[in-house]
């Protein structure tokens, strides 16, 4: 059994195992720290600070994601000594972005917008002393749009690509002022190993990189009276729908979404089932099939297990 430990936070006493950062601890406790570049599923890098907070007998900010619990500690989270550290390593990060943020994509759903919203920032306090940035924006990939101007440098991307999908495709170029998240030679991410499996985009908190979005390429094809437009959706998608709109968990949406897809324009509205079902029975079949050679006639060339999966990271 770990160790345990016992400190102090906003004057509430707490225990915890050995090695637990404080910023673990806190969250035992409902308390809210700020981060930008912590994840639970990720290696602690501590590029941000924003998870500062006060520590009793020590003249320093540590941050609390990556510093453990020791015993007898007294943390404070919420002082006004750490609140104007934070406000001015927001505002730091905001004298080095992008802040046109009406006609950013994540508008509205962006952490770094959230937290000068959080810390009243309402105009940048710092200059930007780095007139000439390396800033480039790389669209040439099919799903994913990669815009420098809006990274924060936390690595978020950098560890789910290199530590979740062992694939590192995106790295840390250059140091300094110079530093940016980028591909190997700075290539466009279609050139390298990329495999679009998205989750870069899911774990950017701003806007540095998206999806890419075909919205405008569909009202065309709609528009076009030269074309007849199908549009075919998985099993998946009439159970996440509603959910996605406000309905119960789990709750079927199938006459709702034909209807709308109808009235949005599309001229035709079919269902993956049939050959999602076919593609199973292959599938199974195939296994059956190895599963054979491999235990009833002991051939030592068959392959397993057999892995299967429609996302474009796999197929790829």
């Amino acid at each position: 059994m770990a160790k345990q430990i016992n400190l102090i936070i906003d004057g509430m006493p707490v225990t915890v195992d050995e090695g637990t950062t404080i910023l673990q601890a806190a969250k035992k406790l409902n308390i809210h720290i700020p981060t930008l570049c912590y994840h639970d599923d990720l290696c602690v890098a501590g590029n941000c600070r924003v998870c500062v907070v006060e520590m009793k007998g020590s003249r320093t900010l540590p941050a609390s994601c990556a510093t453990p619990v020791a015993e007898g500690m007294e943390i404070y989270t919420n002082t006004i000594k750490v609140r104007t550290a934070r406000k001015h390593i927001i505002d730091l990060l905001l004298s080095e972005h992008n802040a046109r943020c009406t006609t950013c994509y994540k508008n509205g759903n962006c952490e770094l917008q959230d937290l000068a919203s959080e810390y009243k920032i309402s105009e940048p306090m710092f200059i930007d002393l780095v007139p000439y940035k390396n800033y480039q924006v790389d669209a040439f990939s099919p799903s994913i749009i990669k815009d420098d101007s809006k990274c924060i440098r936390c690595q978020r991307c950098v560890r789910t690509c290199e530590e979740l999908q062992h694939v590192s495709a995106l790295g840390v170029a250059y140091k300094g002022d110079k530093m940016k998240i980028s591909t190997f030679f700075e290539n466009p991410m279609f050139e390298v190993v990329c495999t679009n499996c998205g989750q870069c985009v899911n774990r950017c908190p701003t806007g540095a990189l998206i999806e890419r979005n075909y919205v405008d390429e569909v009202w065309q094809a709609i528009f076009d009276p030269e074309k007849h437009v199908v549009v075919q959706t998985a099993p998946a998608v009439r159970v996440a729908l509603g959910e996605e709109l406000g309905l119960q968990p789990g709750e079927i949406v199938t006459g709702k979404m034909v209807t709308v897809l109808k009235r949005l324009g599309f001229d035709s509205v079919l269902d993956t089932d049939f050959a999602a079902d076919l593609t199973i029975m292959e599938e199974g079949f195939e296994l059956l099939g190895r599963l054979k050679k491999a235990l009833v006639d002991n051939d030592p060339n068959v392959k397993l297990p057999i892995a299967t999966s429609c996302s474009p990271a796999w197929i790829k």
